[in-house]
């Protein structure tokens, strides 16, 4: 059996940090299983843990006022779920459900953010490694826009 720090070094976004930081990461983290349909969070409710999918689908829903919940993107094994532990007030920003049944490692968000405090370094590294994730993110939901509304042309 993989120890999580070992599990955790399959992902782009810990790939490459020091033994020692992957210890301190995976202090904070727990192996966690969800059935198909089942919500890992709720859009509003308190964000102070993130995912690393390790196998299966993870819908990110939205709540359109018109439309109910509208899947804006779906994240599968080897990637992240969740950046709202980093930034105040840590809030969801969307729903998470599992599309098939998941298995992810969990991260403890606010024990991350106790760790930062006291390095650094480690602050800065995970800083960059998220907002990486959130540049794709962003990227992507941007090819999405244009592909709904087109450039205008007819």
């Amino acid at each position: 059996m993989r120890t999580l720090d070992a599990l955790i070094t399959d992902s782009p976004v810990f790939a490459g940090l020091e033994a020692g930081q992957l210890e301190l990461i995976a202090g904070c983290a727990s192996n966690v299983v969800f059935a198909e349909g089942q919500r890992l969070f709720r859009e509003g409710d308190p964000a102070d843990v993130f995912f690393l999918v390790r196998h299966g689908l993870v819908a990110l829903d939205a709540y359109v006022p018109s439309r109910g919940q509208l899947t804006v993107e779906t994240v599968g094994s080897g990637e992240i779920v969740g950046w709202s532990w980093l930034v105040p007030p840590y809030r969801w920003h969307f729903t998470g459900r599992a599309v098939e049944p998941v298995r992810a490692v969990q991260f403890d968000g606010a024990c991350l953010r106790r760790k930062c405090d006291d390095d650094p370094a480690l602050c800065r590294d995970l800083l960059t490694r998220f907002s990486q994730v959130l540049v794709t993110r962003l990227q992507a939901t941007r090819l999405q826009l244009m592909d709904v509304y087109g450039n205008g042309d007819r």
